[in-house]
């Protein structure tokens, strides 16, 4: 007889009946480990998840853009998992009932990445918190300008002590102080931070295995963010530069990384801007073929900017 079975499903669309067929195919769940579900509201999963057939194979599930409206009995899905390791939500939508839900559940709720691009309770994000925290590992979280973003920082500071993946974009200088005690509390386990540096010019740990770094700043203030992470050894930098002083820039970066052997890999992108203050193109580093040996000359490795910033599988797949 011929074994079907395989170890990951990902799963971008489906409807009823599909999901149906496929929570009937033993041959497809006995074994499956992971499952990636996006792109549809979440009903239309909940026979596949509620199969009995994954129960005992099934340790990770990926929501990305997921909606999670109407949902019923979410607690029921996660407590018949038995091996359960991980679960990682990726800029999904509906998380107040999302949350209503799991809270409930008997069981602990391993959320080990949470990428937040929507509004939620604050009431519901502490509970979710105090359910998941140890678990907590990568989150991401783009600043909308309310004291919302104050409420949620102070949360993560509270309750949060093991993330190693930190990404934070569009935060303003007004959060400068939690995000310095964040990055501080996660000192010992932090490896990966991707941080949007507009007003951000303050010391960061000593070690990283990654950082991002979205630049849209003054050139000295560049120069002083390094000076200040002087110390700071990075295995693996990565810069997007929309600043619009290209020249400059890679000036700096030569001085205060490259000269001082600071990094192991790095990667640059710089935005070209037109007369009309729109991007007209974009260069990467590691297209500049002399910029690249004098780097090499420093026992840098210049990789293409797309090849080393860190994506969603990345992290989902735990290449990080």
């Amino acid at each position: 007889m011929v074994d079907y079975s395989i170890d990951n499903i990902k799963i971008k669309s489906i409807n009823n009946r599909i999901s149906e067929m496929i929570s009937n195919s033993h041959q497809i769940l006995k074994r499956v480990v992971r499952i990636v579900l996006s792109y549809i509201s979440f009903p239309i999963y909940q026979s596949l998840l509620l199969s009995n057939n994954c129960s005992n194979s099934l340790n990770t599930i990926i929501f990305y853009h997921i909606d999670f409206h109407d949902i019923i009995n979410l607690d029921k899905v996660f407590e018949q998992f038995n091996v359960l390791e991980s679960v990682h939500i990726f800029k999904c939508f509906s998380l107040n009932n999302f949350t209503q839900q799991i809270i409930n559940s008997t069981k602990p709720f391993k959320l080990k990445s949470f990428f937040l691009s929507e509004m939620i309770k604050i009431e519901s994000l502490e509970l979710l918190l105090q359910k998941s925290c140890d678990y907590l590992e990568n989150f991401w979280y783009f600043f909308m300008y309310n004291d919302h973003d104050l409420q949620l920082l102070e949360l993560i500071l509270k309750y949060c002590k093991n993330i190693k993946f930190l990404d934070l974009y569009n935060f303003k200088n007004q959060f400068n102080y939690l995000v310095l005690d964040l990055i501080e509390d996660m000192r010992q386990k932090l490896n990966y931070l991707t941080i949007d540096i507009h007003y951000f010019t303050e010391p960061n740990p000593l070690k990283l295995e990654y950082l991002c770094l979205e630049l849209n700043i003054y050139t000295n203030d560049f120069e002083i963010f390094l000076k200040n992470s002087q110390y700071t050894f990075i295995n693996k930098l990565v810069i997007k530069n929309t600043s619009g002083d290209h020249d400059n820039m890679l000036s700096c970066i030569k001085e205060n990384i490259m000269k001082k052997k600071r990094v192991k890999y790095l990667a640059i992108m710089d935005a070209v801007f037109d007369e009309y203050n729109t991007i007209s193109e974009n260069i990467d580093l590691f297209s500049l073929e002399n910029e690249v040996k004098e780097f090499e000359f420093y026992n840098i490795i210049v990789r293409e900017y797309i090849d080393l910033k860190f994506n969603l599988t990345d992290i989902s797949f735990e290449k990080i």
